[in-house]
């Protein structure tokens, strides 16, 4: 009995015995957390060092830059994160709440992002005065409003394309709303979700420029960052320091990509909707996490915690159940009289603020002009999505049905998207002019540089979670061709190609202000449309004018939300759920 009790002993000490892959383990997570704090540090130190700091263009800055411009994303991915689980799960679960939050994310993806900076530098300013973390948390919710609205829209349809036998099993186990919220709503939704992330991380590049300068009165407060580096090298026409900027933008696209991302995608193969088992690809940094034992030991009360968290039977709704049916009628009546009542005061209030802005200021005619560029915006867009819809919808089916191509294709796909669309305007300058083409037809691809990844990812997305099962029933039936695409694929991607095209559009629309009005120097290049009409208000300090745009805007892309994607999006969740 004591041999085998020792040789028991002995075995477990040998299970637990450090490894070469704890060292590379505990190397990873401590350079990391290393990396965290110090930068973090250096974001709360006083507003007058940072005032007073210099942009290098030496490249041996950039990794410092890196470093700051990497927190504020992850920074604002988290609030994302957020935002994600709360908004679009209450207008999921809600058709009163779904119909006043969703035309609102309709307006929010609309308004550029300089728009949200402009309302609210000051008030994060004030929040931390003589700090730079009021600085930093204006940059962080700069690029957040370039991250949560497509994070939001994907969630959302997630939710409400849930399968109806998932929906009833959970009803079968009596789950609560939170327990169903992390064991059926969360996992369902993360394979769309985890892409989505990662064109947001990439989408947000292109407004890192924007969000690191910030501007406070007659005082501008430029953050460390890679933004700051690339904006002060275009300043200087600094080709070499641009070079050097998107070689260290490329270092941090692959650094988090193995660390983060493709781990993820990766475990997320395990939420899809099927019977038989998904294909299992191979990450590295999977693989060392599950050989370094000592680091899985160390993480195990972490993993307990957060499981008895997500299991906890919390339940947040009213049961109307255990209230008589005629109260019941009642309460709910009066609260929906409160509930719209409250939101007509909000509409009132903020048509009183829009008239009392534009009054003596802005006529009728000018009215109906905004709204007349606005439809050659319209057109633009329409066409430009639709080509970008024939382009990668194949493509994105393609990559999605193979897993270990999409596992390369990932981080190709993320650098692609993250490349600053800006940098290739003066070429298309130089193009227009040398060729003498039309500005007004050949501005418009500008357009939809930036945004047409939001298709091929989303896309990317639905071709991957689509069940492996149906996949072989349509091999064994012989579904080929012209019925495959139609009868098979297309219905099973269509609610991912909703939400794709959805943000693509308003994306679109939000890229119209820099896309219609390039300049190059002294050179000046112009499309008649409403994101021209926008940009000339905005470099002349017309606010007037600059807020009749936004509101245009604003309109169109609720309208044609409304009017055309809100009709999909509800054929997809009544006919085409995996059911």
């Amino acid at each position: 009995m004591e041999s085998q009790i020792q040789t028991i002993s002995v075995a477990r000490r040998g299970r637990l015995a450090p490894s070469p892959w704890d060292g590379v383990a505990l190397c990873l997570v401590a350079g990391s957390l290393a990396l965290i704090i110090y930068g973090a540090g250096q974001m709360g130190g006083p507003l007058a060092n940072v005032s007073a700091a210099h942009i290098s263009l030496s490249p041996t800055a950039l990794p410092e830059y890196a470093l700051r411009t990497t927190l504020r994303m992850f920074a604002a991915l988290a609030a994302s994160l957020v935002f994600t689980f709360t908004y679009a799960t209450a207008a999921a679960k809600s058709r009163r709440a779904e119909a006043v939050l969703i035309p609102i994310l309709d307006v929010l993806q609309s308004v550029p992002v300089l728009g949200f900076l402009s309302f609210t530098v000051t008030g994060f300013m004030a929040l931390f005065p003589g700090s730079a973390l009021g600085a930093e948390c204006a940059a962080i919710f700069a690029i957040f409003t370039a991250q949560a609205w497509n994070m939001a829209f994907s969630f959302y349809q997630s939710l409400r394309t849930v399968p109806l036998d998932l929906d009833e099993a959970s009803r079968a186990f009596r789950l609560s709303p939170w327990q169903r919220f992390w064991r059926l709503d969360v996992p369902f939704a993360m394979p769309a979700l985890i892409w989505n992330m990662m064109m947001s991380m990439s989408g947000s590049w292109f407004f890192i420029v924007a969000s690191e300068a910030i501007s406070v009165g007659h005082t501008t407060i430029t953050l460390p960052g890679i933004g700051s580096y690339v904006a002060l090298a275009i300043e200087r026409r600094d080709l070499t320091a641009v070079g050097y900027a998107v070689a260290a933008m490329l270092v941090v696209i692959v650094a988090y990509d193995q660390l983060l991302f493709r781990p993820l995608v990766a475990w997320a193969q395990k939420f899809r909707s099927e019977q038989t088992p998904g294909p299992v690809t191979g990450v590295w940094l999977l693989r060392v996490l599950n050989r370094a034992k000592l680091v899985q030991l160390g993480l195990a009360p972490l993993q307990r915690g957060l499981g008895t968290v997500a299991q906890a039977p919390m339940n947040f709704g009213w049961r109307w159940g255990r209230v008589p049916p005629v109260r019941a009628r009642w309460l709910n009546a009066v609260w929906g009289g409160v509930w719209w009542g409250a939101w007509v005061f909000v509409a009132l209030f903020g048509m009183q603020a829009l008239y009392r802005e534009l009054a003596g200021h802005v006529g009728w005619a000018e009215i109906l002009e905004a709204f007349k560029l606005g439809l050659m915006t319209l057109t633009r867009v329409i066409v430009l999505v639709a080509l970008a819809s024939l382009v990668w919808v194949p493509v994105g089916v393609w990559i999605g049905l193979r897993p270990k191509l999409a596992m390369r294709m990932q981080l190709i796909a993320q650098i692609l998207a993250a490349f600053p669309a800006n940098l290739l305007f003066p070429a298309a300058v130089v193009g227009i002019l040398h060729f003498q083409l039309n500005p007004n037809i050949w501005l418009s691809p500008l357009m939809i540089l930036g945004t047409q990844w939001y298709i091929l990812f989303n896309v990317i997305a639905g071709a991957s979670a689509f069940p492996g099962d149906l996949r072989d029933a349509a091999e064994n039936f012989r579904v080929r061709g012209r019925p495959w695409w139609f009868k098979v694929i297309l219905p099973g991607i269509f609610p991912y190609f909703v939400t794709g095209g959805l943000t693509a559009t308003g994306g679109s629309w939000n890229a119209s202000i820099v896309a219609e009005l390039v300049v190059w120097g002294h050179t000046r290049l112009e499309a008649n449309g409403l994101g021209s009409y926008i940009a000339k208000a905005t470099a002349t300090g017309d606010y007037p004018r600059v807020i009749l745009g936004v509101v245009v805007m604003a309109i169109f892309v609720t309208l044609f939300n409304r009017l055309f994607w809100r009709p999909l999006n509800a054929y997809a969740e009544r006919r085409l759920r995996m059911n």
